[in-house]
Formats: C-alpha cells, sequence, structure tokens
C-alpha cells in the first residue's frame, strides 16, 4: 500500500501541474514558435519575427489539406497561387506585401501533442533541421488546427524573409477571426484553444489513472 500511496500521489501533482499549465498557456501556435526561436538562438542562428499574416496564412495553409493526413508531403502541397488567391484573402492580409516562403515545416497526427513534441515531430530530418536553421528566415508564423473539433491535428511553420511591419501587413491593422484553430502572432487566446487543451487533458487524464491502477495493482 505504501507503494499504492505513492503512485496515487505521483499521479494527483502530474494532473494539478499540468491543469495550472492548462490554464496559462492559450495559443499552442505562440508556443511553437517560441520554441522554434530557442532552438535558433541555441544554434547561433537569429530570432525570427512572430508574424500575425504569416501566422493566419499558416492556418489557412493547414485547412487547404481538408483534413487529409496522407496529403501531408514534398510532393502533394498547395500550389503557390493559393497564397494570394485564397489565403491572403481569407486572413486579410494585403496583397502586395505578400512576401517570399523561405521554408516550410507541416505535420499531422492523429492525437493532439504539446507544441514540445510537435516541435520534434515537425524536425524529422536533416532536410527539416536545415529548414529550421535557415539564416535567411526573418519571419515566422505557425498554426495548429484540428478536423471538424477533432483529429486528425495538423501542425504548421511557414517561414519567410520579409521585412518586419511591411510583409504580411494586415488591412486595418486587424487580423480576421479563422476558425477553427490557432496561430500566432496575433496577441489573442487561440480560439480553438479549449478544444485543443481538452484533447491532451484527455491523454494525460488516461496516462495517470493507469499509473494509479498500476500502483493499486488493478
Amino acid at each position: 500500500m505504501e507503494i499504492s500511496a505513492c503512485f496515487l500521489a505521483a499521479s494527483l501533482l502530474l494532473l494539478s501541474s499540468l491543469a495550472s499549465a492548462a490554464d496559462s498557456k492559450n495559443n499552442p501556435a505562440d508556443e511553437l514558435v517560441t520554441v522554434i526561436n530557442s532552438n535558433r538562438t541555441s544554434h547561433k542562428s537569429a530570432a525570427l519575427f512572430d508574424n500575425a499574416g504569416l501566422g493566419c496564412i499558416a492556418l489557412q495553409y493547414i485547412k487547404a489539406y481538408q483534413g487529409q493526413c496522407g496529403e501531408v508531403g514534398d510532393s502533394k502541397k498547395p500550389p503557390d497561387s493559393s497564397f494570394v488567391d485564397t489565403f491572403a484573402p481569407s486572413c486579410g492580409v494585403e496583397a502586395p506585401t505578400l512576401a517570399p516562403i523561405t521554408g516550410r515545416l507541416l505535420a499531422c497526427q492523429s492525437t493532439y501533442v504539446s507544441p514540445e513534441a510537435a516541435f520534434n515531430i515537425l524536425i524529422e530530418n536533416a532536410r527539416s533541421l536545415q529548414i529550421l536553421h535557415d539564416k535567411n528566415h526573418t519571419e515566422v508564423g505557425a498554426a495548429v488546427s484540428g478536423t471538424d473539433g477533432g483529429a486528425p491535428y495538423f501542425w504548421c511553420v511557414l517561414f519567410s524573409n520579409g521585412t518586419r511591419n511591411s510583409s504580411f501587413v494586415l488591412k486595418g491593422g486587424v487580423v480576421k477571426t479563422v476558425r477553427p484553430g490557432c496561430f500566432s502572432g496575433n496577441d489573442d487566446d487561440c480560439s480553438g484553444a479549449s478544444s485543443l487543451s481538452s484533447a491532451l487533458w484527455t491523454t494525460v487524464v488516461a496516462a495517470a489513472w493507469i499509473a494509479v491502477a498500476y500502483g493499486f495493482g488493478l
């Protein structure tokens, strides 16, 4: 019973700490950008400006896949014309201010994961690591979205060599409301934060109860 009590105490502590984290973190896309910049600076590359317009376009980039995980890959991606014809208008980004996309990272998972775990999934090989540390990047935009309120979950990061405050400019300085999903740089809570947190929370609770059951020998 002493071991069982330890398992129970540890599980409750885990749930408590994660509850506090869930309350204080409302935009996983912003968190992903923080992880990206931390990794870049630790490898002697400059931190990137978190551009809300580019972040919104990253969310539109996800929506172009229409929830099809199997379509994710280098050979299957939205045409470049979509940036002008669809993505920019949907976000309220002024088309003349679009800057070149210097790198793209995209991943799709059947379950929701934390931004830190998503970063590890996105950086899956030497090619993605090269994209991450490319010194031509000056700006970044990240997005995350589920499909129809649930799985699968897409994570997208777009890099650009645009100039801060003059690329991916929002009409009137205000980004359009885009749902579902989250994008970085908009200084607002994620419109889908509650559902995304719920998905992660469900996984954590299940894991904790398994630990408790193991501790009690159930």
